[in-house]
């Protein structure tokens, strides 16, 4: 081809935003490559939206907002001045380094959230017990949007380790490793929580291991088949070219999505009436199968001596000295809430020098779980 006329890999670079040169020490990314981890940035997203709801018991939208490779010297401006930057490793593929950022105020509401508050109130910085509800926030993310990855690879397991959180400002360069103008892939998922201010959320990966998993799936949703036997002359006619053409699938598409054709056995099966254990009655229910994704979140426990209504002009003439008769009898057990829930009952101790609860009364864990909206 002549000097005045771009190469294919060329013209692929430059729609996927590599410029045409190299990122990250290997090739751009190619048009294939981009729409595969386009569905890599969907799942996430999807995981996001789950797990946040969960954990909130709000209703959440999360939506893809790009999923293009760009300069890592350029992320930290455009997340914010501010930022929470979430490390890790990802076994199963090379051990490929990522990471997961959210502004300051992103990780401030969602470490809220899952502490059981209504990121109303949050703190002007973020403090130590908010760093760590974030850092286990975002790991919860990653670990629900990698269990859900595996179902691209063909079970394949993928999980998060040496996983680190910091606070960076814009200055922040995701892989030190690499050349600051490098490009990387990076996908926004972007947060709607039921009365919450949304938030976004940012995967970034180096371009070599986005490209490794891009190839991964490819192969594994679509592995190469070998080559049809040739078919002998019939003497019935070909079938017109015209229907031919609408049956068969585009070619990007039977190489990435495509689902592949059953193959029907003519083989004698052993086919019985389907036999079911008999259901039992009782107070216990099963748990989610996802449970175990939240069982180390702070949860704040609360315990109520009881309740009292007035009007304002009562609340207005209160002063030292004062005293509010509660709707419950002396001796009754108090109730323990846990973010704002009931949970149990009890009767008030003193240990040392302060008070605690003796638990005298709780309900099931199934309705607990229900309590909680899990």
């Amino acid at each position: 081809m002549g000097d005045d006329f771009l190469s294919q890999d060329e013209i692929d670079a430059l729609l996927t935003g590599g410029g045409g040169g190299s990122a990250g020490g290997g090739e751009a990314l190619t048009l294939d490559e981009t729409e595969i981890l386009k569905e890599v940035a969907t799942i996430m997203a999807s995981a996001t939206g789950n797990v946040v709801g969960m954990l909130a018991g709000r209703t959440v939208s999360a939506n893809v907002g790009f999923a293009e490779a760009l300069p890592q010297n350029t992320l930290g401006e455009r997340i914010a001045p501010s930022l929470f930057a979430f490390a890790m490793n990802w076994d199963g593929l090379s051990g490929a380094p990522a990471r997961l950022a959210a502004s300051e105020k992103g990780a401030l509401t969602l470490a809220d959230l899952m502490m059981g508050g209504d990121a109303k109130e949050l703190p002007e910085e973020a403090n130590d017990l908010y760093l760590s509800a974030a850092q286990e926030g975002l790991s919860q993310l990653v670990g629900a949007a990698l269990t859900n990855l595996s179902g691209l690879l063909g079970g394949a397991r993928l999980a998060p380790s040496g996983t680190s959180g910091k606070l960076v400002d814009a200055t922040w360069l995701p892989f030190d490793q690499l050349p600051p103008t490098d490009l990387v892939w990076v996908a926004q998922v972007g947060l709607v929580v039921e009365g919450v201010d949304p938030f976004d959320l940012f995967l970034v990966l180096p371009i070599p291991n986005a490209k490794e998993l891009a190839n991964r799936i490819r192969q594994s949703v679509s592995p190469e088949e070998p080559a049809p036997a040739p078919v002998k002359a019939s003497a019935k006619p070909a079938p017109a070219p015209v229907a031919a053409a609408a049956a068969a699938p585009s070619a990007s598409q039977e190489a990435v999505y495509a689902p592949r054709s059953a193959a029907i056995s003519t083989a004698p099966v052993d086919a019985r009436p389907a036999e079911f254990l008999p259901l039992h009655s009782g107070d216990g229910a099963a748990l989610p199968g996802n449970i175990d994704l939240i069982v180390d979140i702070p949860v704040r426990i609360t315990v109520e001596l009881g309740r009292a209504r007035k009007t304002i002009g009562e609340v207005l003439g209160m002063g030292p000295g004062s005293v509010v008769e509660l709707n419950r009898m002396a001796g009754e057990p108090v109730d323990v809430l846990v973010n704002g829930k009931l949970m149990a009952r009890g009767e008030v101790v003193v240990i040392d020098e302060s008070f605690g609860i003796r638990v005298t009364e709780i309900v099931s864990r199934a309705e607990r779980i229900r309590s909680m909206g899990i």
